[in-house]
């Protein structure tokens, strides 16, 4: 009497794929799995990765297979791979599911083969498909402009010094996150043009692209052939190839007028200082010219006369919350 061998079950590959990759751009093992796979099942006849597989070689079937049909076209040792959707095929993961957990089914053996993984920063690519959804659906966004957010980057900066301040880590992401919500905004609304950007449009990559610039000649001591051993040579490094990008005609260019007045004192002072300049302090019987001073006292000092202030007023803010 002979028995006969029971059908190997099979085996089902769900082939996963980053939206925020370029499709094609698929690993080897996933590459190997689809040109050995029996059949390739997609349910997306306009899935992203489809052209790249035929170009490949590789036959798609356009179908949506139940959860049993699956299991069956993996009898006698088959495998089958399936492309899910960008919605995931919940309805065939579900099914497979309950098919495992009856026990009457001699279920494929099943793997799930990512085909790309996200680089770091692919949520920002995310973002940026967010803010350009928002700028073309939302009543507000759409008609907001440069000016009209100007205030809110403001808040959002001083929201974010706050969060540094109180060591709070989670308020600290969120706000990081708002900050570079303006960044995002002002950026797609330079995408457009028009008057107010000088009829020169720029995207997000722009800003990008600009910042990476920068940052890459500012450190000749990480990208050239200079070297630096201290931060002290790094400041210095900044300093002059600053120096070399702006050619300012004086060491004020650049001082923003709008920030807080002590900022503002201790900024003037530290590019006094910078630069060797013998610059006497203006003096009058107004208040403000002891608070020139003693900026620039702390600025000399090495002391942040704005952040000082400021955590002194919160103490002050506490001594007050007592009180009450």
């Amino acid at each position: 009497m002979t028995t006969e061998t029971p059908a190997a079950p099979g085996r089902i590959v769900l082939l996963t794929a980053s939206h925020r990759v370029a499709p094609g751009l698929l690993s080897w093992p996933a590459w190997q799995t689809l040109h050995a796979a029996d059949r390739v099942l997609c349910a997306d006849a306009g899935h992203p990765q489809l052209p790249y597989l035929r170009e490949a070689g590789v036959t798609v079937e356009h179908v949506a297979p139940t959860a049993q049909e699956l299991v069956d076209a993996c009898a006698g040792g088959r495998t089958v791979v399936v492309l899910p959707s960008g919605e995931g095929d919940q309805a065939l993961t579900d099914g497979i599911s309950r098919l495992a957990g009856s026990g009457r089914v001699q279920m494929p053996d099943l793997e799930l083969l990512p085909g790309s993984y996200d680089l770091p920063g692919a949520r920002l690519l995310d973002l940026v498909q967010v803010m350009d959804r928002i700028r073309l659906a939302c009543p507000w966004s759409s008609q907001q402009t440069h000016k009209g957010l100007a205030k809110y980057g403001i808040e959002e900066a001083y929201e974010l010094v706050e969060a540094i301040e109180d060591g709070d880590r989670e308020e600290l992401r969120e706000e990081l996150g708002d900050v570079l919500l303006q960044v995002v905004f002002h950026a797609r609304i330079a995408q457009e043009g028009g008057p107010e950007e000088g009829d020169e449009p720029f995207s997000i990559d722009d800003v990008a692209a600009t910042i990476i610039d920068k940052l890459i000649h500012r450190h000749p001591h990480v990208f050239g052939d200079e070297t630096a051993e201290t931060p002290e040579d790094v400041k210095e490094h900044w300093l002059r190839t600053k120096a070399q990008e702006k050619q300012r005609d004086s060491i004020t260019d650049g001082v923003p007028l709008g920030q807080p007045g002590l900022a503002l004192a201790a900024k003037l002072s530290s590019r006094v200082r910078q630069a060797g300049l013998g610059v006497t302090l203006p003096t009058g019987e107004d208040i403000g010219y002891e608070l020139l001073a003693l900026a620039v006292r702390a600025e000399a000092a090495g002391t942040d006369p704005e952040a000082a202030l400021r955590a002194a007023a919160r103490t002050y803010w506490d001594a007050i919350r007592a009180a009450e």
